[in-house]
C-alpha cells in the first residue's frame, strides 16, 4: 500500500513541513528506516536520528524545535506516539479486512452451535455443542471452542486458542495463539494418607469487551462462580490467572506474572513482569507494582506503588537502596565508633579506679 504525506496529515489533522507528495510504502523504527518509510519521534533520546534518517515521512510533536534541516518530510501533531499508534491501527484494520469471511474445511461445527454473520472459521477448528459465535468473529485454524461457550461479535481467536466449556469472551476481544481459557483451577483437597483429592471446578471464565490476552497465557475457570476479566484489560504473554480471580477495568499486566486464587485486582492497575500475587487479597484501584515483586498482603490505598519481595512502598524501597549502597562505608564507621567507645569506656574505668583508690 502507498500513501502520501498529504493523505496521512489529513487523517491525523497534522501540519506538513516539506513535500506533501512524499510517498510512504512501509512503517519503520527511525533508526532502521529507509526511503519510503514512515517513522515517528517522541522520545528525545532518538532526536539525532531525525537529522540522519533516509525516511520519507516522520511524525513529530508540535513542540519539537529543529536545530538543523532534515531530509524527511515532517508532519507535526500534538502527540506523535499516539498518532503513530492510530496509523498502525488503521493499517491493521485494512489488513484484517482481507481476512476471508468463510468457514474453511475441514473443520467441525456441531449442529446445535450458532454461528453469526460474516464469521471466519479456519481449517481444523472445532466448535462444540451449543457454542455461540458472534457476528464478524475470526477463529483461526486449530482453535477449540467448548460446549456452551460464547464468543462475542468481532472477537479474534488466533491459531491454537482453547476456550473450554461455558466460558464467555466479550465483543472485540483478542486472544493470541496458545492461550487457554477455562482450564481447571488448581483445587485439591489433602487426604489423611498424604494424597490429594481433586476438587471439581464447576465455574467458568467471563472475559468482557475489548480485552486483549497475549500468547501462551492461562486463565483458570472458577471452582464455583466466575473468574472475571473486566472490559479493557490488557494481559501480556505467559500470564497465569488462577481460579476465581477478578481483574477490574483497564488494568495492564506484563509477562510472566502469576495471580493466585480468589485475589481481586482493582481498576487501572499496572503490574510489571514476573510479579507474584498471593491468593485471597485485593489491590486498590491504580496500584502500580514494579517487576519481580512479590505481593503478600492487600493494598487498600489507591495509587500505591510497590516494589520488592515482599513488596512494600516504593519510596521506602528507594531510601533502603540508598542506605544499602553505603553499607561498606557504614560498617567501617561503626567499627571506628566501636573502637572509640571501647577507648572511652576503658578511660572511664581507669579514672574511676584512680578516684576510688584507698588513701
Amino acid at each position: 500500500m502507498q500513501f502520501s504525506a498529504a493523505q496521512i496529515a489529513t487523517l491525523l489533522g497534522g501540519k506538513i513541513e516539506g513535500n506533501p507528495d512524499a510517498k510512504v510504502t512501509s512503517v519503520n523504527k527511525i533508526e532502521e528506516a529507509n526511503s519510503g518509510s514512515l517513522c515517528f519521534i517522541s522520545n528525545p533520546k532518538y532526536i539525532e536520528y531525525l537529522y540522519l534518517t533516509p525516511a520519507s515521512v516522520v511524525l513529530v510533536n508540535d513542540s519539537l524545535n529543529l536545530i538543523k534541516e532534515t531530509k524527511a518530510t515532517l508532519i507535526r501533531v500534538p502527540d506523535a506516539y499516539a498518532s503513530f499508534a492510530l496509523l498502525l491501527q488503521k493499517y491493521n484494520e485494512m489488513i484484517s479486512a482481507k481476512t476471508p469471511k468463510e468457514i474453511e474445511q475441514p473443520c467441525f461445527i456441531a449442529p446445535s452451535a450458532k454461528v453469526g454473520n460474516q464469521v471466519y472459521i479456519g481449517a481444523f477448528s472445532y466448535i462444540a455443542e451449543d457454542a455461540v459465535i458472534g457476528d464478524g468473529a475470526k477463529i483461526y485454524p486449530n482453535c477449540y471452542v467448548g460446549r456452551g461457550a460464547v464468543i462475542g461479535d468481532d472477537v479474534h481467536l488466533y491459531s491454537g486458542v482453547r476456550v473450554y466449556d461455558d466460558c464467555v469472551i466479550g465483543a472485540r476481544s483478542i486472544i493470541h495463539s496458545g492461550t487457554v481459557i477455562g482450564s481447571d483451577g488448581f483445587g485439591f483437597a489433602p487426604q489423611p494418607d498424604g494424597s490429594y483429592q481433586k476438587i471439581p471446578q464447576i465455574g467458568n471464565v467471563i472475559i468482557e469487551e475489548d480485552v486483549e490476552i497475549g500468547a501462551n497465557s492461562t486463565i483458570d475457570r472458577a471452582t464455583m462462580g466466575h473468574t472475571i476479566i473486566r472490559k479493557g484489560v490488557k494481559l501480556d504473554n505467559l500470564i497465569q490467572i488462577a481460579h476465581n480471580v477478578e481483574i477490574d477495568e483497564s488494568t495492564v499486566i506484563a509477562a510472566q506474572t502469576g495471580i493466585a486464587g480468589s485475589s481481586k485486582i482493582g481498576k487501572y492497575c499496572m503490574i510489571g513482569g514476573q510479579v507474584g500475587i498471593i491468593g485471597h487479597i485485593h489491590l486498590a484501584d491504580h496500584t502500580n507494582i514494579n517487576a519481580q515483586s512479590g505481593v503478600s498482603k492487600s493494598v487498600d490505598t489507591p495509587n500505591t506503588v510497590l516494589n520488592g519481595t515482599p513488596a512494600f512502598d516504593y519510596k521506602s524501597v528507594l531510601k533502603s537502596q540508598a542506605i544499602f549502597r553505603h553499607l561498606p562505608e557504614l560498617q567501617q564507621r561503626i567499627a571506628q565508633l566501636e573502637k572509640i567507645v571501647a577507648q572511652l569506656t576503658e578511660q572511664n574505668l581507669n579514672q574511676n579506679l584512680i578516684e576510688n583508690k584507698p588513701q
